[in-house]
């Protein structure tokens, strides 16, 4: 593979980054977006108990989700900076390897699960009328886990591959099927909260097929014959695209697993700590103002997943640029390159980073606005227009929403810091960001302001993550990568 043809080794621009990073934003927000569908589906034909269960087994999810992205943030970095490095084929085993490695622990995590799954329901809280809600959705889910955690390893590498395009293709598809499934189980065939997670494991289904057919291995691609009509369907045409990575044989490598798990480690913290905060929440929310108040923020929730999309989407979209980049770098200094090359080539990785500072900044700002002014209409979507749960919610998000001035930017210079093979500082200001500063927040200000604490408690810790990343933000800029 030639540095030249990779489509992460071209000198963007402002306009060209963010064009680049689009599909990968689209696809999380449109991730948000029919997730969010999904909970109107149960809270409007099922009831705001099914709801708040939902909510008491995101904890598992959580844990789900962070070992896939750890191994797909920490494997992207590995595999990105190989390219960049010009090591083609080194690259191709490592992904196989990353993704063989995640559907064996997708496997191992739901055979665990399912043999501990009351103990584990009681522990998370799904006790009394929530119990039964909780029960049938996890019993159903399971079975899906190891397609969330391959899910998520496609969503970053369809980027690494020079095809952010086929990604949102994909995410779309799978969020359409999820929808119509949702109305056929739910509505049509009444299953209820059962209903609703057939319903999602299918959409996540979609997109893992649709992957295992794009990075088939090279030999499988050779022996499908498409007729000269066929060639000219936009679909088969991105399916028998040019790529730069697909399923090979490889060698085990116990230090590529070892450094993608280390890369990746913030996000994995980022994830185990969004399980923990999310029980905390729901404590707290349940001794302040009962199943109401788990309901109000189960939407919170659901709403924050879908804004942070945006950040998460810019940030997986720009991670293999930067890494690209930090490859090349790291290839020149070890090389002969002149000194005038090195500069250039430090200074264009500057430069992407410095684009992508300003993008968030600008985000954030929207976000925040939105979030703010659109309170109301927002919590209306789940909660009618009336009623404790709409109050609640539409209250608390006033609060809530001055943490997104903060978060965008949290989360993208985690990313960052994963894309330049950093994950120690990632993972240290990731798990201050998402457990240290969110749970003492959760846990004292509620004692002082009643449920306003609880509402801002997120802005709070934002703030002070905020305040701590500074010091490595300069630390980048000052030369010290």
């Amino acid at each position: 593979m030639k540095k030249e043809t990779n489509r992460l080794a071209e000198n963007f621009s402002g306009v060209s980054l963010c064009l680049f990073a689009l599909p990968a934003m689209v696809m999380m927000v449109f991730q948000g977006l029919y997730t969010i569908v999904d909970t109107v589906f149960v809270a409007r034909f099922v009831n705001t108990d099914a709801l708040s269960a939902i909510n008491i087994i995101t904890p598992v999810l959580s844990l789900t989700v962070g070992l896939g992205t750890m191994l797909a943030a920490g494997g992207n970095a590995v595999i990105s900076r190989n390219m960049g490095e010009g090591k083609g084929q080194l690259a191709k085993e490592n992904f196989t390897l990353i993704f063989l490695s995640s559907a064996a622990a997708g496997t191992v995590l739901a055979a665990v699960i399912f043999t501990g799954m009351e103990e584990t329901l009681f522990f998370l809280g799904a006790k009394g009328a929530l119990y039964p809600y909780a029960r049938d959705y996890l019993g159903v889910l399971l079975f899906f886990l190891p397609a969330y955690m391959l899910q998520t390893i496609f969503a970053n590498l369809f980027v690494t591959a020079g095809h952010p395009g086929l990604g949102t293709i994909l995410s779309v598809g799978s969020g359409i099927l999820n929808i119509v499934f949702d109305y056929v189980f739910i509505v049509i065939c009444r299953m209820g909260i059962s209903g609703a997670a057939l319903g999602t494991g299918f959409g996540v289904t979609f997109t893992v097929l649709g992957g295992l057919v794009f990075f088939r291995p090279e030999k499988m691609r050779r022996k499908i014959r498409i007729g000269e009509k066929g060639q000219k369907n936009r679909a088969i045409r991105l399916v028998n695209g040019e790529r730069t990575l697909f399923f090979c044989r490889t060698p085990f490598r116990i230090e590529v697993l070892a450094e993608s798990c280390l890369n990746g480690s913030s996000e994995m913290v980022g994830q185990l700590a969004a399980a923990v905060t999310t029980l905390l929440f729901n404590l707290s929310m349940l001794r302040l103002a009962g199943k109401d108040g788990v309901a109000a923020i189960t939407i919170m929730n659901y709403l924050q997943f879908l804004f942070h999309g945006l950040y998460i989407g810019f940030s997986m979209g720009t991670a293999p640029v930067i890494g690209y980049h930090y490859g090349a770098l790291v290839s020149e200094k070890k090389g002969s390159a002149s000194a005038i090359s090195e500069c250039l080539n430090k200074k264009r990785l500057y430069r992407i980073i410095g684009l992508c500072m300003r993008f968030v900044l600008a985000a954030s700002a929207g976000v925040f606005l939105l979030s703010f002014l659109g309170s109301e209409m927002l919590a209306g979507l789940f909660a009618g227009d009336s009623g404790p749960v709409y109050l609640l919610t539409a209250g608390g998000m006033k609060i809530f929403s001055f943490s997104f001035l903060f978060s965008g930017l949290n989360i993208f210079i985690s990313a960052m810091f994963t894309a330049l093979s950093n994950g120690k500082v990632s993972a240290f200001l990731s798990f201050f960001r998402t457990f240290v500063f969110l749970t003492a927040a959760i846990l004292i200000l509620p004692c002082f302001l009643g449920i306003a604490g609880v509402w801002l408690a997120a802005p709070a810790a934002e703030f002070l993550a905020f305040l701590l990343a500074m010091p490595a933000i300069c630390s980048v800029w000052r030369g010290k990568i």
